[in-house]
This record gives structure tokens, C-alpha cells and sequence, in this order.
């Protein structure tokens, strides 16, 4: 994509997901049929997606929002990155921006979002939760919803309440605020539907990270 077609797409005011997860998710995989319905469900509701871009649970939201964008009003961005073993772009995607380096696609992601979803994952998907949240924390971007999916952030989130927050004092409550465990995709929809409309009923007012994050 052009520069100019990067920026149309940060400035359309559509509310947009993104959407992080495991690339090594295989489509028999239960987390797999988890962020396909998401994303699926997700397009019903007019409401874009962005990815990775790439295999794994990156695939599995763009081909699940494909299937459920019947008019076509919201897209499906990926963001990939070159790496030795993800260097292809998944198949269902209708914008794509590459990248070299992990630094400006982290800031991309942050820009389009208005909401995260972080399903089962690895190292990366690490990054990514713990990212948006520090910026959450110092008010780099907006207060947005950070959806962890499923049980593998559980014990983290657990240690961070009873470790940072309860032991060691080195956060404060507000900066759990923002951040929800759910088991399902419908819990995690219901959340974000909430959040799409409260985007919709502020209009101009409602904070938005394109303008927010410099």
C-alpha cells in the first residue's frame, strides 16, 4: 500500500480489532475455530480486523471476517513482518502493509486500533499484550479494551493482580481497568460490541489512536 492508502485507512473512523495470536495454530485446532468465529461475527457487525497477516490465528481472523463481511463495509488489514518462516501473506486479506522491523508494526497495530484481542500465543503475542498495555498505562494511546481469550493468559493476569498490583505496589488498580479475561468469543464480542457503540455514539468526541499516537 501507498503511504496516502495507509493514512485514508487511519482516518475512516471505522472501529477496528486487532486481533493477536499464535502463528503455529493449525485449522483443527480449537483456537483456530475460536478466532474464525470471533473475526466472523466480528464482520457481521461491520467491525475490522487487523492481523499479522500471516499463518495461525492471523489467518484464521481474516478468513473468519471474509466469510462474515457480506456487505463489504468493514476490511481485513495484515500487517506482516519478514521472517525466516513467515514470509507469505494469508489469502483473505483486503489491505496489506509489510514491514522489516517489529518497532513499526507494533506502532502500526497501536494506530489502527480501537480494541485488542489477544488469543493463545506465544513469545510474540507476549509482546503484543504487554505493549499495548504499557501504552494504555502512560496514556500514549486511548483507554481501549485489551481482551485476553481463553486460559492461557489467566495465571498471568493472576500473578500481575496479586504480584504487581497486591505485593509489590508497582501498579496501580487503574491500570487493570482496561484489561478483561473472557473464555469465549461471545464474551469477548459482547465487550467489543459495547466498545464499537460507545465509538459510534461519541463520534468526533471519542478518542482516537491515529490521532492520539505520534
Amino acid at each position: 500500500m501507498t503511504r496516502e492508502e495507509i493514512e485514508n485507512l487511519e482516518k475512516d473512523h471505522n472501529f477496528r480489532v486487532s486481533i493477536f495470536g499464535s502463528a503455529r495454530m493449525m485449522p483443527d485446532h480449537p483456537v483456530y475455530k475460536m478466532a474464525y468465529e470471533l473475526a466472523r461475527r466480528l464482520a457481521d457487525e461491520n467491525i475490522g480486523v487487523v492481523t499479522g497477516g500471516g499463518p495461525g490465528i492471523m489467518e484464521a481472523a481474516n478468513q473468519g471476517h471474509k466469510a462474515g463481511n457480506s456487505t463489504g463495509q468493514s476490511k481485513s488489514i495484515g500487517l506482516t513482518i519478514e521472517l525466516p518462516w513467515e514470509n507469505e501473506a494469508n489469502h483473505f486479506l483486503d489491505a496489506h502493509i509489510r514491514f522489516q522491523k517489529f518497532s513499526g508494526r507494533l506502532d502500526q497495530f497501536m494506530i489502527l486500533s480501537d480494541a485488542v484481542v489477544i488469543m493463545p500465543g506465544g513469545i510474540g503475542t507476549c509482546l503484543e499484550l504487554f505493549y499495548t498495555w504499557q501504552l494504555v498505562q502512560v496514556k500514549h494511546i486511548c483507554n481501549i479494551p485489551i481482551i485476553t481469550v481463553g486460559t492461557t493468559w489467566k495465571e498471568l493476569i493472576d500473578w500481575v493482580n496479586r504480584g504487581l498490583l497486591d505485593t509489590e505496589h508497582t501498579i496501580s488498580e487503574e491500570d487493570m481497568d482496561m484489561i478483561f479475561t473472557v473464555s469465549t468469543p461471545e464474551d469477548a464480542l459482547e465487550i467489543l460490541c459495547d466498545s464499537r457503540d460507545a465509538h459510534e455514539k461519541a463520534g468526533a468526541e471519542y478518542c482516537l489512536n491515529w490521532k492520539k499516537y505520534k
